[in-house]
């Protein structure tokens, strides 16, 4: 493995940080929680034969959202 070189950030002082105004307040973003995501996924276990699960883990990263495209695919095709 390859040893990663330590990066060095330059200090910022906190001193210089811009003062929170009433102007900052009103321009800013107010976010509570996660926000909603349009197409929810559900988990499940599912048992596959270990040549498949094994062929497609091979695939690489993403393996699990390109089996999920193929399926889905197939049942909007009318294959399944």
């Amino acid at each position: 493995m390859k040893k990663l070189k330590s990066k060095q950030e330059e200090w910022v002082d906190p001193d210089d940080a811009p003062e929170l105004d009433e102007q900052w307040f009103n321009d800013a973003h107010v976010y509570v929680g996660r926000p909603p995501i349009k197409n929810t996924k559900e988990m499940l276990s599912l048992r596959m034969d270990f040549d498949v699960l094994e062929k497609l883990r091979a695939s690489g990263k993403g393996w699990q959202t390109r089996l999920n495209k193929y399926i889905k695919d197939a049942v909007l095709k009318g294959d399944l």
